[in-house]
């Protein structure tokens, strides 16, 4: 192999490992927080509630969540039931934050001179960019304690798509991140 054709190699596989990290870096950070003590197997039946003084987003975006978290307790097991008692309470609350990222661009700076490589003269541009980071948070209340036993939250920078499906995809799928381990402790 060639000299060329190993410098080559070596940036292509440098830079699809950076693509790899900035995929990994946009999905979702997902943490779970639960009462060690309880056994959740136990929460079989689940009814929705509001909490007080939360901010709720748009009707059409509320059913959206709703449906997402509704979809996977189904494939928990779980039962929703709009009247009579349950076991438990599931309630959501949503916020979206601005953040400021800075981009960089290089331009310049690496070459070959006379058959070895070198570094040359280069600017470098930054610029600062405003983004939203949204953060979901799902909580389960035991009505009998009247206490939070469990909560999820999943953060990520929005870049909502113009197809609503994919939107609702991507909705689907942090919301099965954020119930992955549920219930915490049955055995897999």
């Amino acid at each position: 192999m060639t000299r060329t054709r190993l410098v080559a190699t070596r940036l292509i596989l440098v830079l699809g490992a950076m693509l790899l990290g900035a995929n990994y870096a946009a999905a979702q950070k997902v943490a779970t927080n639960y009462d060690t003590k309880l056994d959740f197997t136990k929460y079989k039946t689940y009814k929705w509630v509001t909490i007080t003084g939360a901010a709720y987003p748009n009707q059409l975006q509320d059913q959206q969540i709703r449906q997402a978290i509704d979809s996977v307790l189904t494939t928990k097991g779980m039962v929703k039931q709009d009247s009579g008692d349950v076991t438990v309470y599931v309630a959501y609350q949503l916020s979206v934050t601005d953040a400021t990222q800075y981009n960089s661009f290089s331009t310049g700076g690496g070459g070959a001179y006379g058959g070895r490589w070198g570094w040359g003269a280069g600017t470098t541009t930054t610029t600062p960019e405003t983004i939203q980071n949204g953060t979901l948070v799902i909580d389960l209340y035991d009505p009998a304690m009247q206490q939070l036993v469990w909560q999820s939250t999943a953060t990520k920078q929005l870049n909502p798509s113009s197809n609503a499906q994919k939107n609702q995809a991507n909705l689907l799928k942090a919301v099965t991140k954020m119930f992955k381990d549920y219930p915490p402790g049955a055995a897999k």
